[in-house]
């Protein structure tokens, strides 16, 4: 018997199973993160853009964040809109490290436990990271979070950004 042995495959970063109930928790944390960004990115776009409606620049500031995180609302309303404003969004993506260099770590936890997350669900995000990656979102030498530390993390700017209520203690 003559064959020949193939060398262990290594898996890419985040290709191993996490547990599937902590996905929806992981999740949810993302979406904190979100809210953040929506927080903070909003604020300054009033200021960029004061000549448009203050329900434009929610759309834009949603169509700006949901790009960060690879995701297209399909609603007609808001694909209109995100046609339409494309050059803006295009703009505010390029300036966004530069911009909002206080959330780089938050925001390049969340994209990787998305990637994680999605990986978990046979859904393939390496674009979303890419594109971070080629827009200098993401922290290319900070560890991928553990699910403990991220949801840590996710709680403290919940907190500080009034999203989530401080824990009590007894």
């Amino acid at each position: 018997m003559n064959q020949k042995k193939e060398p262990p495959k290594r898996e890419k970063p985040g290709k191993g199973k996490i547990d599937g109930q902590l996905v929806p928790t992981l999740r949810q944390g993302i979406d904190i993160i979100k809210m953040v960004l929506f927080k903070e990115i909003r604020p300054y776009l009033e200021k960029q853009y004061r000549q448009m409606a203050s329900e434009d620049n929610a759309r834009l500031t949603g169509v700006l964040v949901n790009g960060l995180f690879g995701v297209v609302n399909m609603e007609k309303t808001v694909a209109d809109f995100a046609a339409n404003h494309n050059h803006i969004v295009e703009q505010e993506m390029e300036a966004f490290a530069s911009n909002f260099d206080h959330l780089k770590i938050p925001l390049t936890d969340a994209l990787r436990i998305q990637y994680l997350c999605d990986t978990q669900e046979g859904i393939d995000s390496e674009t979303v990271l890419e594109k971070a990656r080629k827009l200098d979102i993401l922290i290319e030498d900070r560890d991928v979070p553990l699910p403990g530390a991220f949801m840590s993390l996710v709680r403290s700017f919940g907190v500080a950004y009034k999203i989530l209520e401080p824990m009590q203690r007894e």
